[in-house]
């Protein structure tokens, strides 16, 4: 099983206004939460979130592909600045890039990543989309823990959101963020508290499995 010291030293990679992040920070004003992020780390420096990140004080740093050769040196130098920060959870919040080999080969177990809809069903890049458009009734959310595959790692937690008859994709995502949000905050505050545990396909946080957490729909 992981558990992490308390406060839980977490890191977090942001593309975009960093709504996510956010919340975590704003979580983390309980000091009962059990996780601190010690730093964001952007792949864009005209990055929102990092401009919020340092209004709550917290360290930013950018690391840009097209500040490097190639995509392995990028790779290299993103898990060296992520290193930087000693980090116990990694947390991929609106991060749009995938982690390459050298961030999993020293996180890997600790980076969670999270997915709008309910993995494995819509995978990729359009699962908001790809629900819609495969007649969905219920979609939702997915927190997992991050591999090697595109949205396959080990599910951590999932929350549900229905799909109504007027959903466009723009509607049912934000509603989809709103849950995802209150998911990802309870989720990884859980795993810095109460350690987790991953055998197989499952992922065992504390001393059960991590129930779904409703977010307003």
């Amino acid at each position: 099983m992981t558990n992490p010291p308390t406060p839980a030293r977490l890191v977090v990679l942001i593309s975009g206004a960093g709504s996510t992040m956010s919340a975590v920070l704003d979580a983390q004003q309980d000091a009962s939460y059990g996780a601190r992020v010690v730093a964001v780390i952007s792949d864009r420096a005209d990055a929102a979130g990092l401009v919020a990140a340092a209004e709550w004080g917290v360290p930013t740093s950018v690391v840009a592909l097209a500040d490097f050769p190639d995509r392995e040196a990028w790779d290299r130098a993103l898990a060296d600045e992520v290193a930087r920060h000693e980090p116990d959870l990694v947390l991929l919040a609106g991060f749009m890039r995938l982690i390459g080999a050298p961030s999993l080969a020293r996180f890997g177990g600790r980076i969670v990543n999270t997915h709008p809809a309910l993995l494995p069903s819509y995978p990729g890049a359009h699962g908001v989309r790809d629900a819609l458009v495969g007649g969905a009734k219920v979609t939702g959310c997915t927190v997992m823990l991050v591999d090697e595959g595109v949205d396959t790692g080990p599910i951590i937690a999932q929350a549900a959101v229905e799909v109504w008859d007027d959903d466009t994709e723009s509607t049912l995502h934000e509603r989809i963020k709103n849950v995802e949000r209150g998911l990802v905050t309870v989720t990884v505050g859980r795993m810095a508290r109460e350690g987790w545990t991953v055998e197989g396909r499952r992922v065992t946080v504390g001393t059960a499995t991590l129930k779904d957490t409703k977010g307003d729909a």
